[in-house]
């Protein structure tokens, strides 16, 4: 049915651009300056919203109903001109003009053509004239769009999808197969479980545009498979504003709420309380089973360390800085700086199933209710200084993102399929918190006055922590609201240290450009290097209480501090450290890579952009395994390798609107660092997630063909097809534990992914339907996949395999991304712009079955927004949203193909709704 719909959709598209309209073309050149062309002028039917602005070459196009109209020319500084012309169906007028200055001597000023990147007109133009394919959005669009932050703007792209709490997906491909640049230079993740640092964390605020790569260039990194993103921070201007906002979800907010005792106050609101979690120093630097005597307990953890404050989840809010500022100097030069910071808070509760299956016997191992109280702070801070001249640009950029979470989690059900026990009561509190701080100087260089000769060189240095101090785990029998019967010993009282540092981050990048050949439309040579050198470190330490005496108690779960307390100081209890020999792993990543990159153009009609990158990759795990004594050397695991990497992007521009792109490229994909590190990641409930130190890389050969139209500068539409072949991907699966029915979740290589899909992006003014639309727009992007994995079972890690190719992990087969715009004005400076947003995607595989079991699936999830943006004033700002309008289940189901008997009458392992969402931003421009 939904495609269905999809056709009938793209057929009232189609028609609505070949309707009989006519249009007008021709070129703007400027009257005193030898009538050279004139870039970004405005071209207007008069009386009506439709327009256009010039290309690079002055050219423009516009089309409308036949009639007879005015045509306005006008750009800053020049005179305006309008001419009468009429307009007949299907027919094309041309109409060249220039414009001569408005009353100012050339000698005397100099007017130069300037353009925003960050505008949606100066983006599209970007995208028809660039060789490879990429898309881009800028800051006016995600502010249009009521964006807020850089993963929501994301997903305003064609084929790209967001899941709550793991990432983008780009094509059907999950975080693993993705990459990140920030102005060009690669940027590590905040936290092992990614592969891109949570674009959530990055206000809008820091971004200029998104520059997302879906074909590869040999000047970015060859770690790709489904995009490259590039954060360009955006260019200074003078602007100093302050934003305040509040937001409400039903369900979350003002509701009974739970927050460990530590988080409930005044440094828990800011998310400051790391610290007070930290390991006690009393357990040194190496594990070594120490008991804690009552005294050296007390010292450590206080009085309260497992109380739990029962409140009410206030509002959401957040609050915002920007100031930036430019100052023009002598002899053309300039300086400017930026600074911004943001803080945002959110409470966030969701509750349903948790289940997982007992591998190969079909029953339900655990089966939970689960109930989670989260609160999120996230800060940012940037600090930014550019310095211009006709000859170089000089950036320095750093940035700080701290994000935390503390969460308590209750889980009331069975475990290790006891199901005559479904009274069990596991509470989990947890504090997380991340840090990334990144460096950056940056610029490029004319050797040459005429710009034929450049250097463009970069540097970005970045340290990373991302930590679970202090993760308690309380397990006993539920006996009231309140109340928990437990005893000592087992595991009804644990505390877990989990801490990833990354040391240091090293990025750098430096390219030669030597432009050749006509010189408006210059061929460019350019060679290249970049390197990346990632150097992180674990530590995971466990601690365990235990029993001199047999207790069995019931007390308030709340506050059992006091009973735990009580037991400690009268020798009941004690605790004592139990990690194991590999609690501590080290990872070292060196890359280097050359590369050359030649564009050139043939006969007006044809771009090329060929090259080729060499890419050295290093890697080194030092690990101990759980045996191993906590002193002995370290296991030593290395992988060395050298990639050759070609590409060829090759566009033929079949008129001044329209294009026809072809790309050819090899590349390849490493895993995540949890993916790769063998660290035992352990959950209250018995489930664990493992790395696999024996993945390969995978190995990517990627096609791509894109057919463009430029209707003017405001529409596109474009379809493209592309195709992959990935051997060795990289994908996550179930496997049971040696011991019991539990679940490990863990990675492994796959033989091949054979991938091929469709693409479909609508830009259009729904002028094109009837010029009482005038103010509506619409943007639609499709992407349509089918993937078939081949499985070789005698390779290890697939033996547990049910057949012998199936869906990739991770991929959905469809997805649909859309928005309808509507811009009105209520006064002079009252504007206002209305957009609502829906994205939905396809069933995917969440994690590949195993001995029997099908796959757990990722359930198809749509989402509805409404965003109102107004401008009340020059000064003030106003946004209203509603998010998540339809809230549907977020829901993962084991896939009904399993091979054995599957004796429960639910598929569903969990289920949750997130809550519809209103928040009002304001915004005030001093």
């Amino acid at each position: 049915m939904k495609f269905k719909i999809l056709l009938i959709s793209l057929f009232i598209t189609a028609m609505s651009f070949s309707q009989n309209k006519g249009t007008i073309t021709g070129v703007l050149t400027d009257k005193d300056s030898d009538n050279q062309s004139l870039p970004f002028a405005n071209v207007v039917i008069a009386g009506t919203s439709i327009g256009t602005n010039t290309d690079m070459d002055g050219k423009f196009s516009v089309s409308t109903t036949p009639g007879n109209y005015t045509l306005q020319f006008s750009f800053v500084g020049y005179e305006s001109v309008e001419i009468p012309v009429k307009i007949i169906a299907n027919e094309t007028v041309t109409i060249n003009q220039a414009l001569g200055s408005a009353g100012y001597k050339l000698e005397d000023v100099v007017i130069r053509a300037t353009v925003s990147r960050e505008k949606e007109t100066a983006l599209l133009l970007d995208q028809k004239q660039a060789v490879v394919i990429k898309q881009s959005i800028g800051a006016q669009e995600m502010s249009r769009k009521g964006v807020s932050d850089v993963e929501e703007g994301l997903t305003k792209v064609t084929g790209i999808t967001k899941v709550d709490g793991r990432g983008l997906f780009i094509r059907g491909l999950e975080d693993r197969y993705n990459n990140l640049l920030i102005n060009d230079l690669q940027s590590p993740s905040n936290s092992p479980f990614k592969k891109i640092i949570p674009l959530d964390l990055f206000p809008t605020d820091v971004v200029g545009v998104l520059n997302i790569y879906k074909t590869f260039n040999p000047n970015i990194s060859g770690d790709f498979a489904g995009a490259t993103v590039n954060i360009e921070t955006p260019q200074p201007k003078n602007i100093t504003k302050l934003n305040i906002g509040f937001g409400y979800t039903t369900s979350n907010n003002g509701v009974d709420f739970l927050l460990s005792e530590d988080a409930n106050s005044t440094k828990g609101t800011l998310g400051l309380i790391e610290s007070d979690r930290a390991l006690p120093a009393v357990f040194g630097t190496i594990p070594n089973g120490k008991n804690l005597s009552p005294a050296e307990y007390e010292n450590a953890y206080g009085t309260k360390s497992w109380d739990v404050s029962k409140t009410k989840s206030p509002l959401n809010s957040s609050v915002s800085f920007l100031h930036a500022q430019k100052f023009s100097l002598k002899n053309e030069r300039n300086i400017s700086y930026i600074m911004s910071f943001n803080f945002d808070n959110k409470y966030s509760f969701r509750e349903g199933v948790d289940r997982t299956f007992n591998l190969g016997q079909g029953n339900y191992d655990n089966n939970l209710f689960t109930t989670q109280y989260s609160y999120q702070t996230t800060f940012s801070g940037l600090a930014g200084l550019k310095f211009k001249t006709k000859r170089y640009n000089l950036n320095f950029n750093t940035f700080l993102i701290k994000a935390t979470e503390s969460k308590i989690q209750d889980q009331l059900g069975y475990t290790n399929s006891l199901a005559n026990k479904t009274n069990n009561l596991i509470r989990m509190n947890q504090f997380e918190e991340s840090n990334y701080w990144n460096t950056q100087l940056y610029g490029d260089y004319k050797i040459s006055e005429d710009g034929k000769h450049s250097l463009k060189a970069g540097g970005s240095y970045v340290k990373t922590s991302f930590g679970q101090p202090d993760r308690k785990f309380i397990t006993g029998v539920k006996e009231s609201d309140n109340t928990i019967n437990m005893s000592y010993g087992g595991n009804n009282l644990n505390r877990q240290y989990l801490d990833v540092k990354g040391n240091f981050y090293y990025s750098s990048l430096l390219e030669y450009s030597l432009k050749f050949g006509e010189s408006q439309k210059p061929n460019i040579l350019s060679i290249g290097y970049n390197g990346s050198l990632n150097d992180m470190a674990s530590n995971y330490r466990f601690f365990s209480g235990r029993k001199n005496i047999e207790k069995n108690y019931t007390t308030n779960l709340n506050t059992i501090s006091t009973t735990i307390n009580d037991d400690i100081k009268n020798g009941i209890l004690y605790v004592q450290e139990e990690s194991n020999g590999d609690y501590k792993v080290k990872l070292n990543q060196f890359v280097n890579a050359g590369y050359f990159n030649l564009f050139m153009t043939f006969n007006d009609k044809w771009d090329l952009n060929a090259g080729i990158r060499a890419e050295s990759s290093m890697r080194e795990i030092k690990y101990r395994e759980q045996g191993d004594p906590f002193g002995n050397a370290y296991r030593i695991k290395k992988e060395d390798k050298l990639e050759i990497l070609p590409s060829v992007n090759l566009k033929r521009i079949l008129n001044e609107n329209s294009n026809l792109r072809v790309s050819l490229a090899k590349t390849t994909t490493r895993p995540v660092a949890m993916e790769l590190l063998p660290i035992n990641y352990i959950n209250a409930d018995g489930t664990s997630e493992s790395g696999n130190p024996d993945l390969k890389n995978s190995e990517n050969y990627n096609a791509d063909f894109k057919y463009e139209l430029f209707p003017n500068n405001k529409e596109l539409f474009a379809v493209g097809v592309f195709g992959k072949v990935i051997n060795n991907p990289i994908e996550r699966v179930f496997k049971p534990t040696a011991n019991s029915g539990g679940q490990i979740t863990t990675f492994k290589n796959s033989e091949q992914a054979i991938i091929f899909g469709a693409e479909i992006e609508i830009l259009l003014q729904l002028s094109r339907v009837s010029e009482s639309l005038s103010n509506f727009s619409l943007g639609f992007n499709t992407s349509l996949m089918n993937t078939d994995v081949k499985i070789d079972p005698t390779r290890q890690g697939n033996e547990l395999e049910n057949s012998k190719s199936r869906k990739l992990q991770g991929a959905s087969s469809w997805l649909i991304n859309s928005d309808l715009k509507y811009d009105f004005i209520f006064r002079k400076d009252w504007k206002n712009s209305m957009t609502v947003v829906y994205n939905v995607y396809g069933d995917r595989i969440f994690a590949v079955g195993s001995s029997g079991m099908d796959h757990i699936y990722e359930k198809s999830f749509s989402k509805l927004d409404f965003i109102w943006t107004t401008a009340v004033s020059k000064n003030i700002d106003i946004k209203f949203a509603v998010d998540n309008i339809l809230n549907p289940s977020y829901r993962k189901e084991l896939g009904t193909k399993s091979n054995i008997k599957i004796t429960e009458d639910s598929l569903i392992v969990k289920e949750f709704k997130k809550g519809v969402g209103f928040s009002v931003n304001v915004g005030y421009t001093f």
